[in-house]
């Protein structure tokens, strides 16, 4: 494997042809981080990358758009209120939009749920796993929204209650058993407030069979940069659970570089598979010692955007498709030359027919 002199130079250089030289030559050892499948309860994962859950964006057409690439051990859902989601079940109108798909998805799968009320968070998890089968369940302890922490009280605001979350880890816990629970965290509330390591003990002791640590706090939002060395540091807090560790992994060689400097045990990809859903098999490629494959041209990334296009259209109606669609393409160029043009068009587009028509004549084209 790797050593951590030699990925070291690799994060300080930024060099994606050494790390491309390094894999090739251990690919006689079995790749970078060759090892048995991760082990999540009674999970096996492999391989340890898993998709994070996004709200607005990892629906049923994205998570099945994921999966088509090949190299992820886990997607998972957007974020689903408890408490919505059990009103809407009594009131007999179906499971929310975010729930969509879930009964014909392949296993594993694992759907993120968020309240402040720990009874409606164990009373929706098990109604998820008796009637939906889902593989695991996973509380957010992450999300900065305002609306989510402020207004409700739930996500990030919870980590300051380290004792609180255990709480309502372990009643989630007692109503899911077989079914593994963890849970995604932030490293705190805010810079004065570094609460993970204890955040990550109480969810260990509250049962959980994994903890996710975002390298940022709460008030960072998605400013500044992840910050490794504190989700390196929470290994030395907990014992037995495994650990993932989530931010700023943009390229593949990102995401092995962590895996092999830091003492995770997984890495959860988010806004880099927004850009390239491809990111995974790319991955999973460098892991199993291949050679990394070459991001697709861009004809190939329009017939991918409009094949996930049609995919949203036969699960939404047109005109969630439509926004949804806008705000999955604006993210998908992100970065490339003549997006922000591109981006003005796509938003501006008022039917599915225009967006269909600006996304096959306006992408972006190569360098």
């Amino acid at each position: 494997m790797l050593n951590e002199s030699r990925v070291s130079q690799l994060v300080r250089t930024g060099s994606e042809n050494y790390l491309r030289n390094a894999v090739l030559k251990d690919e006689a050892r079995g790749g970078v981080c060759a090892s048995a499948p991760l082990r999540i309860g009674i999970l096996e994962i492999s391989p340890p990358v898993f998709q994070a859950p996004m709200a607005g964006y990892t629906n049923f057409a994205f998570r099945e758009l994921i999966r088509s690439f090949g190299g992820v051990g886990l997607v998972c859902t957007e974020m689903v209120h408890a408490r919505g989601l059990l009103e809407q079940v009594d009131r007999g109108r179906g499971v929310p939009e975010r729930l969509w798909g879930i009964p014909q998805e392949p296993r594993p799968l694992a759907v993120q749920l968020w309240d402040s009320d720990s009874g409606a968070l164990a009373s929706a998890a098990k109604w998820l796993i008796e009637k939906l089968n889902v593989s695991l369940i996973d509380l957010n302890f992450g999300c900065p929204s305002r609306q989510v922490t402020l207004r409700s009280g739930g996500g990030a605001i919870l980590l300051r209650e380290p004792r609180r979350i255990e709480q309502m880890v372990r009643r989630v816990v007692e109503a899911c058993r077989p079914t593994p629970v963890s849970a995604k965290i932030r490293l705190g509330w805010n810079r004065q407030q570094i609460t993970a390591p204890e955040v990550a003990q109480a969810c260990e002791a509250g049962g959980a069979a994994a903890v996710t640590v975002h390298g940022r706090t709460a008030d960072q939002g998605m400013g500044g940069r992840a910050d490794w060395s504190r989700i390196a540091a929470i290994r030395r807090s907990v014992r037995n659970i495994v650990l993932i560790g989530n931010g700023d992994l943009l390229t593949a060689f990102d995401a092995v570089a962590a895996l092999e400097k830091y003492p995770v045990d997984a890495v959860m990809i988010g806004r880099a598979a927004l850009t390239r859903p491809w990111i995974f098999r790319q991955i999973g490629a460098l892991l199993s010692g291949q050679a990394l494959e070459p991001d697709p041209p861009a004809s190939k990334q329009r017939e991918i955007l409009l094949q996930y296009f049609q995919k949203l259209l036969q699960v939404m109606e047109l005109g969630s498709a439509l926004v949804t669609m806008q705000r999955a393409t604006c993210r998908f160029v992100l970065g490339r030359p003549g997006a922000r043009a591109f981006r003005l068009a796509v938003s501006l587009a008022r039917s599915v027919e225009e967006l269909v028509e600006i996304i096959e004549t306006q992408f972006p084209k190569d360098e």
